[in-house]
């Protein structure tokens, strides 16, 4: 064995082997572990494990966790109740951030990972094939154990030899703190999100009665589907008659994007139920979210899947990725409650304390940075409200919101509703008004050319190599030490206790008895506002929170109108159905057959 260069009395490279039915925790079939500096193996099967009532191996200090996307092993750590190892490296995510804004020829698998480094590793169809034979579930015999572990052991001396190519770039001290997070992210997912099944049964028995009923009542305001058929003239009409700006393609056809209907909403609040109801009909059924047996919503949270660094779960699977009405669907069991807590306009938070700029940094501690640009520009009286300029402030939210992702004055005129001049004056009293945040963003962009990269403030990296925009490096620092602060909090969280359910963006869903709720809401805000100050030297991002307490359910307020017609109309046609069973029966009593006299 090679010495390896890292301060650690044990360095034990680990994979295991496990199945999961969606929505279910893993169940471990076996486990391998290489450590790196003696070489020894071990390989424990199943039953073996199930009976180890302490990890194997060391999880002290000194000794160094390795593994390729460590959520998956520390979720069967979880699983068979043993404690977390301290030091975690995760050469998946360090991959990531080594070729972050990349494209990787092979993908970010281990066998991506192994041939971005030119080392050999087994052939994809044998993984392929030994992947199925787990997956199945077993019975195994003692001949297809032997296999199973031989797999998974040449995993593990594929990680072996993948630490010793990557080792010399990897920032160890930031590298530790990913780790960190990914057993924080192994709790979350294992913790998962109550479903009211009983509704979603419901739902899903009905869905494509519940989709035409949710495209009649569309259709009543906008009249542009052709039974569950989205008509592009029509909408186009509907546009033309109600005096609708609308982006085109360079081809000259309508942008249809969710994220075009969602920043069209903002401006023409009625084209929200249009948006939820194509977002309804995207989903072919319901049976896509991943539900487990105990009625909880899990699914692969994806860590630094996004180039920012953020969670990209899956959209089908996960249910705040479904149409906004969908997430009422999360309700709390009896006796316990829910609370969904959120930074406060996190991305103003960070561009302002990272900027340093004084006025920006006192028009976000005022409480409505939207509202304080309008008065320290000039535009609007010291004593405007939301209320009593409503219109002026949903315009100065847009220039604030749009100048952290570079947008444009026809962007921002064409969300707002504005005239291109309008744009460009309010963005230039932006420019003039917050000139430190200005000269900030304009260095960060300049950096990140003459560098080829830019990284937040514990590290996270995007290289500018391929699909590079210069309007990234603007939206970037506040993206991804968004996302810094996020992990910071997961971890902080999920190590005090708190049963955090989720992370969804810049919020996290956590659960607790209804007894003690109120006290773990208390905890889990001073937990994110300590986070921000992590991240932005002191500067503190405010949270909000709402709660949900047993029999409520979660309510999406983009979702409520669309959840009441969903309910109103599955009430009717359970009761269409009903009728009718009881019409048959009635007819069955009275024609009975001869031989039954």
């Amino acid at each position: 064995m090679q010495p390896v260069s890292l301060p650690f009395r044990e360095i034990w490279c680990v994979d295991f082997e496990f199945t999961a039915n969606p929505g279910n925790k893993p169940t471990p079939v076996c486990m391998v572990a290489l450590e790196k500096r003696s070489g020894r193996v071990l390989r424990i099967w199943q039953d073996e494990l199930l009976s180890c009532q302490t990890p194997p191996l060391s999880t002290k200090a000194d000794s160094l966790f390795v593994s390729y996307f460590a959520s998956a092993e520390l979720g069967c750590y979880m699983q068979l109740g043993w404690q977390m190892p301290e030091r975690i490296l995760d050469l998946f995510t360090e991959l990531r951030a080594l070729t972050n804004g990349a494209r990787l020829p092979h993908g970010n698998s281990l066998i991506g990972a192994m041939a971005y480094h030119g080392i050999p590793s087994i052939i994809s169809a044998q993984k392929d094939f030994m992947r199925d034979k787990i997956i199945s579930g077993g019975p195994w015999d003692y001949s297809e154990q032997q296999q199973i572990l031989k797999y998974c052991q040449s995993d593990v001396e594929s990680l072996s030899h993948l630490l010793s190519a990557m080792l010399p770039r990897i920032d160890l001290p930031r590298a530790l703190l990913r780790g960190r997070y990914m057993a924080a992210v192994a709790k979350m997912e294992s913790n998962g999100i109550p479903i009211d099944t009983f509704a979603l049964a419901r739902l899903r028995a009905n869905w494509d009665g519940i989709k035409h009923a949710l495209v009649e009542d569309v259709n009543q305001t906008f009249n542009v589907y052709d039974n569950l058929i989205f008509k592009s003239e029509k909408f186009i009409k509907y546009l033309e008659d109600n005096r609708i700006p609308w982006p085109v393609l360079p081809s000259g056809k309508l942008t249809m994007t969710d994220q075009v209907f969602k920043d069209r909403a903002k401006v023409y609040p009625q084209l929200e139920a249009l948006r939820q109801c194509r977002k309804t009909l995207s989903l072919l059924r319901l049976n896509k979210i991943s539900i487990g047996d105990d009625n909880r919503n899990r699914c692969l949270l994806s860590p630094f899947g996004a180039r920012t660094g953020r969670n990209t779960p899956s959209n089908s699977m996960f249910i705040f990725g479904a149409a906004a009405w969908l997430r009422s669907l999360v309700k709390p069991t009896e006796g316990k409650g829910l609370a969904y807590i959120d930074w406060s306009a996190q991305e103003i938070g960070i561009a302002a304390a990272l900027s340093m700029d004084p006025l920006l940094m006192k028009g976000y501690t005022s409480g409505d940075p939207y509202l304080a640009f309008g008065k320290q520009a000039g535009i609007l009286p010291p004593d405007a409200t939301k209320k009593s300029h409503k219109a002026e402030r949903d315009r100065l939210k847009a220039v604030v919101l749009g100048t952290n992702y570079g947008m444009g004055p026809q962007s921002i005129a064409s969300q707002v509703g504005i005239s291109n001049l309008e744009a460009k004056q309010l963005l230039q009293l932006h420019q003039s008004t917050y000139r430190t945040f200005w000269r900030w963003a304009e260095d960060n962009i300049a950096r990140a050319d003459l560098n080829g990269v830019a990284q937040t403030v514990f590290g996270w990296p995007i290289y500018t190599v391929q699909e590079w925009n210069p309007r990234a490096a603007l939206n970037f620092p506040m993206q991804a030490n968004g996302a810094e602060m996020m992990r910071i909090a997961a971890m902080l969280a999920t190590e005090a206790g708190i049963k955090v359910c989720a992370p969804i963006h810049d919020a996290f869903l956590i659960e607790d008895s209804l007894e003690t709720l109120d006290e773990t809401i208390s905890k889990m805000q001073d937990i994110m506002a300590k986070a921000s100050r992590h991240i932005l030297n002191n500067f503190e991002v405010r949270t909000d929170v709402e709660i949900i307490r047993y029999p409520e359910r979660y309510c999406d307020e983009r979702g409520i109108a669309m959840w009441e017609i969903a309910m109103q109309r599955l009430d009717k046609l359970e009761a269409d159905t009903s009728n009718l069973r009881a019409k048959r029966q009635v007819g069955t009593r009275q024609y009975r057959p001869v031989s039954s006299f």
